[in-house]
């Protein structure tokens, strides 16, 4: 290979410009010239095209977001988009591509694949969902993010011993809000995975008033309903007075975690490696600290990645 192109696909997340770091100095290891796609598969139709080696590379490991820029682009599921695309990577000479993101960057990654043009993805989103890993790039530091705020609205809650409902990402996938509200101390949480009634909910917040504890946080997926959905369901019989704090999109923001930049860094090295050996179709992810490799066609037939319904029942005792 001469050229092997990366881009960042669907919702950015902390670490991508670190892959991005790491595509571009082992192709260039390899003597192979790094080009950058802006704007995703977007890109490769407008031909966003930049050699990658004009990027200040010493300082993308630290910083959050993507430099590549990222955008939705439901027009490449049309196959005759996708062909466009193949034509202008080949145009410019391109042997390869990375692609980093969630599902639906896979998808977008199979089926250039599937046309003959050699890609790998590697994993990039907060909501940990994409299978075939047991980490995607910036789900620790969303974590570190939703915690240290979780901290803060302990905090208050526990001053004004209310009931409050934090709202986090994660799409249709739990982990993000079970991971954080672990790691939190929360007292509840309330994922897609496993199934909650507000009369339950009700009885665990009595239970604990009568132990004492005044406060009560619920860590709230997305994936479930609105956090001011909640609220509502929980105050309707006017017993409890519950406010509501929604995270938001500070979730995908902020330098990323170590251990984002680590994963990023050996997963994007080893997209490199995976190219230049000839394979494609492929998917990059960590499992028990090291990378593997998967076809992405059997990790999108995988209903999803789900960490918390595989530890869900080990920390049962941490909400009740």
């Amino acid at each position: 290979m001469k050229k092997i192109a990366v881009l960042t696909s669907g919702g950015d997340s902390p670490g991508m410009n670190a892959a991005v770091r790491s595509v571009a100095l082992k192709a260039n290891y390899h003597q192979i010239e790094p080009v950058a796609v802006q704007y995703g598969y977007k890109g490769l139709i407008d031909k966003n095209f930049l050699p990658l080696m004009n990027y200040n590379l010493g300082d993308m490991v630290h910083t959050g977001g993507t430099k590549l820029f990222t955008s939705r682009f439901p027009e490449f599921t049309d196959q005759v988009v996708q062909e466009e695309a193949v034509s202008n990577l080949k145009n410019e000479n391109i042997d390869g591509l990375v692609v980093i993101g969630g599902d639906g960057s896979y998808k977008g990654a199979q089926a250039l694949a599937d046309l003959g043009f050699p890609t790998v993805a590697i994993p990039g989103t907060i909501d940990n969902d994409v299978g075939g890993t047991d980490f995607s790039i910036g789900f620790d530091t969303a974590i570190n993010t939703a915690v240290d705020a979780i901290d803060k609205i302990r905090d208050t809650a526990t001053s004004h011993e209310r009931i409050f409902v934090v709202e986090v990402m994660g799409r249709e996938a739990g982990d993000l809000a079970y991971w954080s509200a672990i790691a939190a101390g929360a007292d509840m949480a309330v994922i897609p995975e496993i199934e909650f009634t507000t009369e339950g909910i009700l009885e665990d917040i009595d239970n604990s008033r009568l132990l004492g504890n005044k406060r009560y946080l619920i860590v709230l997926s997305e994936g479930v309903m609105k956090g001011y959905e909640m609220a509502e369901d929980l105050s309707c019989e006017g017993r409890h007075k519950v406010r509501v704090s929604q995270l938001g999109h500070i979730q995908r923001g902020g330098n990323p975690s170590p251990k984002d930049r680590v994963i990023a860094t050996r997963l994007a090295s080893a997209a490199v490696e995976t190219l230049i050996e000839g394979q494609s179709g492929i998917c990059i992810g960590m499992r028990n600290t090291r990378a593997e490799r998967n076809k992405i066609s059997d990790v999108l037939e995988q209903e999803t990645n789900f960490i918390s319904e595989i530890n869900s029942k080990r920390f049962d005792f941490l909400f009740n």
